[in-house]
């Protein structure tokens, strides 16, 4: 492991002299590889499908696991997309000359040598490949064993074309030793690694949070709330909700709890029955929900579940200062949203909600990389120091000051 570590800390120094528009190149022929490898991939994704099968993974696993054609294309225009944007690196953020003459600039280096470690989905290995290359941080990846074909293969994609650049493969590579054992000597690694991101399961991110050396960014569990105001036109607050759980149930940013204002409960929930009915959502609900519609019982426990599944609570709660309350107490400060068209509620909402995006008459499953316009993002930080939200390739940067003096010296 440290002798690997050693390679991946050494090969950023190469990586920092890379221009803005060679990395664009190499990028753009990632994504070629991508594409030209569709076939490869496929085969490879077959192999974790099996298993998956046989291991009998949950639907909404299977589905963050699939590759097909469509989504081995997505990869490469997210490639693309990352390629495009701006340099984040060598910026001057700010300068000023000080009273004794020297001339401070603050400017954006990268972090260095990152650590991911990340569950079934293999899109995630290329996305955030990708973004440590554009942001001139090496990467270190640690997938999931559900996707361990996957993940091996979209790597060995990627190195190829870093080693026809003639650059060290180690710029991009997956951890030698991705047992349990192999991931807690990472993460204690402070000597080349600068950073670890855990995104996952509740479990992998205690873990790693309460025994790692190195610094730690957190992708915690998407605990997501959208409340339906008094004053939201019904049928578009419906659309919301429905968007924000079924469109895709298994990602962190579906919503897992809906609240519905005490004032329209009445009316609202039946309708809102009829609509999840349609897409075969289990709803379980408080005892004013179960007073109104035939839900199962939503337990506190409930309350405080990412499913990750086709299930929703639902909580009539006392307007919007009720629904504040309980997000308050609930919300792992991923994403939460209001639907109202009383700004005054919406701006409450806002203002006192302390999570990395809230939405006003949106769905929470915009809380995304892409969706944000940053092409694709290594997670959704639930920090609050450094980054919080989507992280992107900004999030991928810190700065150091560059002085230029004309022979001060200080008195």
């Amino acid at each position: 492991m440290e002798k690997f570590l050693a390679k991946a800390k050494s090969s950023s120094r190469v990586l920092n002299a890379l221009s803005g528009s060679d990395k664009n190149r190499i990028l753009k022929e990632m994504a070629d590889a991508l594409r030209s490898n569709t076939m490869n991939l496929i085969e490879a994704n077959a192999l974790d499908m099996a298993d998956g099968e046989k291991n009998n993974l949950s639907s909404a696993l299977m589905d963050r696991l699939l590759l097909d054609e469509a989504r081995i294309e997505g990869m490469a225009v997210a490639v693309e997309e990352i390629a495009a944007l701006k340099d984040p690196v060598g910026r001057i953020l700010d300068g000023w000359v000080t009273e004794d003459g020297l001339n401070m600039q603050k400017v954006s280096i990268p972090i260095g040598v990152i650590g991911i470690i990340y569950e079934s989905r293999p899109n995630v290995t290329s996305d955030t490949a990708a973004l440590c290359f554009k942001s001139s941080n090496v990467c270190i990846l640690k997938g999931g064993k559900e996707a361990q074909n996957s993940n091996k293969a979209i790597a060995d994609v990627l190195q190829a074309v870093l080693e026809r650049n003639n650059l060290p493969k180690e710029m991009i590579s997956l951890i030698p030793d991705a047992s349990r054992e192999g991931v807690d000597k990472l993460i204690k690694m402070d000597k080349y690694v600068d950073l670890i991101i855990p995104r996952g399961g509740e479990g992998l991110i205690k873990h790693v949070s309460a025994n790692a050396t190195v610094s730690v960014v957190k992708h915690d569990k998407g605990q997501c709330h959208t409340y339906i105001d008094r004053d939201a036109k019904l049928d578009n607050a419906i659309a919301i909700a429905i968007n924000a759980k079924c469109q895709r149930p298994g990602v962190c940013n579906a919503m897992e709890t809906l609240l519905v204002d005490s004032a329209i409960a009445k009316d609202a929930l039946p309708k809102i029955k009829s609509a999840f009915d349609e897409y075969h959502t289990e709803l379980k609900g408080c005892v004013e929900t179960q007073a109104i519609i035939d839900v199962e019982n939503a337990t506190e426990e409930d309350f405080d579940t990412e499913y990750l599944a086709n299930i929703l609570n639902i909580k009539v709660v006392d307007g919007v200062e009720g629904a504040i309350e309980h997000i308050v107490r609930f919300t792992s400060g991923h994403s939460e949203a209001i639907i109202t068209e009383n700004i005054t509620s919406a701006e409450l909402f806002l203002n006192s909600i302390d999570a990395a995006a809230l939405y006003v008459n949106a769905s929470t499953r915009f809380t995304d990389g892409g969706a944000f316009g940053f092409g694709a993002e290594v997670g959704i930080s639930t920090n609050k120091l450094h980054a919080r939200g989507p992280m992107g390739i900004e999030g991928l940067t810190t700065y150091k000051f560059k002085i230029y003096g004309s022979g001060q010296t200080r008195g």
